[in-house]
């Protein structure tokens, strides 16, 4: 790699929206050289390998899209509160473990996307006016989320999540923990890497026809890739987005904060 390469990481790139944004045919095709490296998300010694590999050949990376995530299908006869620790495992727990590992080797103006979703919208609003305010709060510090996820599951286990105020949505639940988790970690990019001009987004792709969400989305997954991508690629000089939700209508961009 020449000193003026960037490097960019996509998790979950094997198949669907991560497979349309690596876009490895078009980067061939273009003389660059994507390459695959292993990564399960749930174990951290794997993050660890990965933040070793990253660190060694290219001394950082300049690009990381948070992309992998699971879903159980509307008509899967998984006890809710097994599938809410399993989703919450991956969707949350595995992308903050990424990262806590790969934040720190992100180089200067470097650029981070969270893949979120539009369900994480949805299940706010559903959520108690409790959760809600602690949800929005800008005050809100990293360990009391992660406290409200392991919360989440908890009261699923004890049958009592909707008493406490949580949606009956698991996906959506660990959707709005990356959606809030995001505005921290930006936040704490701006108090403790000030100069670096590091920006760092979560973004919703829409309902694309991939494996998760079946083929009667609307957008196909180069569609579902835009917004991604768009945010991954914020020129050098951009003073933002920072910390926000992002999505794409008809083209336009449009920014929502929780």
């Amino acid at each position: 790699m020449s000193s003026c390469s960037r490097v960019a990481l996509v998790t979950g790139a094997n198949k669907g929206i991560g497979f349309a944004i690596a876009a490895v045919q078009q980067l061939q095709a273009e003389g660059l050289s994507p390459r695959f490296h292993q990564l399960d998300i749930n174990d951290l010694q794997s993050i660890r390998a990965l933040h070793d590999f990253l660190r060694r050949e290219y001394r950082g990376l300049d690009m990381l899209v948070n992309n992998m995530g699971i879903a159980f299908k509307v008509a899967d006869t998984t006890p809710f509160h097994i599938l809410t620790e399993v989703t919450m495992k991956t969707n949350f727990f595995g992308t903050r473990d990424v990262c806590t590992e790969l934040l720190p080797p992100i180089k200067p103006q470097g650029r981070v996307v969270n893949v979120s979703s539009t369900v994480s919208l949805s299940a706010l609003k559903r959520c108690s006016p409790e959760l809600q305010q602690k949800f929005r709060s800008e005050t809100t510090t990293e360990e009391e989320l992660v406290g409200l996820m392991h919360k989440s599951v908890e009261d699923t286990k004890k049958g009592v999540h909707q008493k406490e105020g949580w949606p009956n949505t698991a996906y959506g639940v660990t959707k709005t923990g990356i959606t809030v988790l995001s505005r921290i970690q930006a936040r704490k990019l701006s108090e403790q890497r000030k100069g670096d001009k590091v920006l760092l987004n979560a973004c919703c792709p829409g309902w694309v026809r991939t494996d998760m969400a079946g083929p009667k989305a609307t957008k196909s997954s180069e569609e579902g890739a835009e917004t991604p991508v768009y945010l991954a690629l914020l020129p050098p000089d951009a003073e933002g987005p920072h910390g926000h939700q992002q999505f794409v209508v008809s083209r336009q961009w449009l920014c929502i904060l929780l």
